[in-house]
């Protein structure tokens, strides 16, 4: 009898997920990735900021580490240092890869920008793994960073997790009143899935594709909860702003010929493209980091607007919990103050802007 009653129940679970799919296939949400939610006030190219005087990296940087280590990071950093932005300091993270494949990575691009006759850039460890609050900072990246801080102004670009910044700025008002801004790729409206087929691949499975983390945010949640109460300057530039930017393999034969740092970082894109050909089933894949890196140059080309951005436990697929940092239209909560510049559209040229620039 027993045994029946176990098949019973089995059999009801399995209807009553076919029921569940059957349902989600059919809904926007499940085949793009999103939920309605209010329209940001989204201010054209803007707000203005100046460009940065010194510019410090934080990266995760893993390109050719594994055939699905996106190159996004080692794209950003070739562009930054061939339109010759004052990189006055790069840290390693993790995330891409673990602390040691980062470094290794970092180093091998520098070697490769330093042969088109570029400035070698220093390149400092940092901390490979997220840090409790009571655990000692010793990494030769967090003091560099403390450094140039302490030398004056400096815009941070931060491509990776946040904890190499919060363990250098955490107790240090004087460094921190010398942050002019981070520039962090992560955050997303509340429900938001980063699906990039959105319903579009080829690559779909049910009208859904592969899902991305917030990885960035992610591999270290308390890191950017710190760091938002610092209340440092903090632009975001989120999966969505990349998501019009499409870098195919066209493109990548371009960047080849451009010099010799950017057909390293191409090579190594090769499997990166092939994985988004294949398993996305999109034409190219969108370059998250070298975004970011393209508002430093190019903030004309983003629409941004002051938001409200917090850290909220949500619900994947409506089953599966996780920490999310999450932009609220100001509207939402009429005691939350802006505490960030959320910057998710771009303008239908950057692509062709980023890609002419390798003239330079």
């Amino acid at each position: 009898m027993g045994q029946v009653i176990k098949l019973f129940f089995v059999a009801l679970s399995l209807i009553a997920l076919v029921a569940i799919v059957s349902v989600a296939t059919q809904s926007p949400t499940w085949k793009t990735g999103r939920v309605l939610s209010d329209p940001l006030q989204l201010v054209t190219g803007g707000p203005a900021i100046l460009p940065p005087a010194r510019l410090w990296i934080d990266t995760d940087a893993a390109c050719g580490v594994t055939p699905r280590t996106d190159p996004d990071d080692c794209l950003a950093i070739v562009w930054l240092a061939s339109r010759k932005f004052d990189v006055v300091g790069i840290s390693t993270s993790f995330g891409n890869a673990e602390g040691d494949a980062v470094e290794r990575t970092a180093r091998s691009l520098v070697a490769s920008l330093a042969q088109n006759g570029l400035p070698r850039i220093p390149v400092w460890k940092g901390l490979a793994e997220p840090r409790s609050s009571d655990k000692a900072v010793i990494a030769p990246g967090v003091t560099e960073l403390r450094a140039a801080l302490q030398r004056g102004p400096l815009t941070i670009l931060a491509l990776g997790p946040l904890t190499n910044l919060t363990a250098a700025l955490e107790g240090r008002p004087e460094l921190q009143r010398n942050v002019t801004r981070v520039v962090a790729v992560m955050g997303h409206r509340p429900g938001h899935l980063f699906h990039p087929t959105e319903g579009k691949g080829a690559g779909a499975i049910l009208g859904h594709g592969p899902i991305f983390r917030d990885l960035n945010f992610s591999m270290d949640v308390d890191a950017a909860r710190r760091l938002l109460a610092l209340k440092l300057p903090l632009v975001l530039i989120p999966y969505d702003a990349a998501k019009d930017t499409m870098i195919t393999g066209a493109d990548l034969d371009k960047l080849s010929h451009a010099n010799a740092a950017f057909r390293h970082v191409a090579e190594q894109s090769r499997d990166w493209l092939k994985f988004w050909n294949t398993d996305v089933g999109l034409a190219g894949f969108y370059p998250f980091d070298w975004i970011a890196a393209a508002y430093l140059a190019n903030p004309r080309l983003f629409d941004c607007a002051h938001v409200h951005a917090r850290i909220a436990r949500e619900w994947v697929f409506w089953l599966l919990p996780r920490d999310g940092l999450l932009i609220d239209g100001m509207s939402l909560d009429s005691d939350a103050e802006p505490n960030v510049l959320y910057c998710p559209q771009t303008a239908h040229p950057l692509h062709d802007v980023m890609l002419s620039d390798l003239a330079r």
